[in-house]
């Protein structure tokens, strides 16, 4: 809701003639919902801040958050929904630290009295409550960011890459591979390929709970991956369940070697590479 030039001069004038009191009842109505978790000092200067936007809009003679005159009271408020978000603040946590503003403005209206009292609360209310909205906008956009950020990084974590001998490097998944983990999985391995020049690789599906036609496609793209980087890989963690329901679906693994462990899918690598061959030379000798 925007302010006409008339409701905007009378916010302006009660807003510079004010400012200690507003400043101050307006951090003590804030102190209160926030129970303690920012200090008075950082809180004080975020309502400082509002306040003089609001006043600097106020005083160019409308206040419409849509206006360009209004970008510095955007900004400030999308400043502090990005700063509540990342602090770990609810929605409503931030949009009280507008909406506290209404009993402030109220008393002050009250206190001058006259005709315009009711009018004035009605318009500036309505002010405050597009205000309160906008940061609840930019706060969900922030956390859906934050939540999305989190969520990649995570991925990360549940894909990693590990070396288990010289020339040996291992993907053990766990949980559900889907498309974007997939696509995760086979950037980590082909990097690590290009990292340490390993000549083998094994994507051990032990902890991955079912595998369907789209995760046997996603574990295969990725073995042909590896295989145009010049790595040969193994799949290990063949249980029992896993291979009746490969073969009930009909998926064909082609000349891809398959182990029913880790431990058995390392000891093929090594074989391969000829250290087995070379240690029983040396037990034998």
């Amino acid at each position: 809701m925007a302010l006409n030039a008339e409701e905007s001069g009378r916010l302006a004038a009660l807003l510079s003639e004010h400012v200690d009191q507003v400043t101050q009842r307006w951090t003590e109505a804030v102190a209160v919902s926030l129970r303690g978790r920012l200090s008075q000092a950082e809180l004080r200067r975020q309502l400082q801040d509002l306040h003089r936007a609001i006043l600097t809009t106020a005083e160019n003679g409308t206040v419409d958050l849509d206006a360009e005159h209004a970008a510095e009271l955007r900004a400030v408020l999308g400043e502090l929904s990005r700063g509540r978000a990342r602090q770990g603040f609810s929605a409503t946590e931030t949009a009280i630290s507008l909406y506290a503003l209404k009993e402030v403005l109220l008393e002050l209206l009250e206190a001058r009295g006259g005709q315009s009292v009711l009018r004035d609360f009605v318009a500036f209310s309505g002010l405050i409550d597009e205000m309160g909205l906008f940061t609840f906008e930019s706060f969900v956009r922030t956390r859906e960011g934050l939540i999305a950020d989190q969520a990649e990084q995570l991925l990360e974590l549940s894909t990693p890459v590990v070396k288990l001998w010289d020339g040996v490097v291992a993907v053990p998944l766990v949980g559900t591979l889907d498309s974007a983990r997939a696509q995760v999985v086979m950037e980590r391995l082909l990097q690590t390929l290009v990292d340490t020049g390993s000549p083998y690789a094994i994507i051990d599906i032990t902890g991955v709970p079912a595998v369907d036609t789209q995760v046997a496609q996603h574990i295969l793209k990725t073995v042909v991956a590896a295989r145009l980087m010049g790595a040969e890989c193994i799949i290990s963690g063949i249980r029992p369940q896993i291979a009746q329901t490969i073969v009930a679906l009909g998926i064909e693994f082609g000349d891809i070697a398959t182990k029913a462990s880790l431990a058995d899918a390392l000891r093929h690598v090594l074989r391969l590479s000829g250290v087995e061959t070379s240690r029983r030379s040396r037990r034998g000798a």
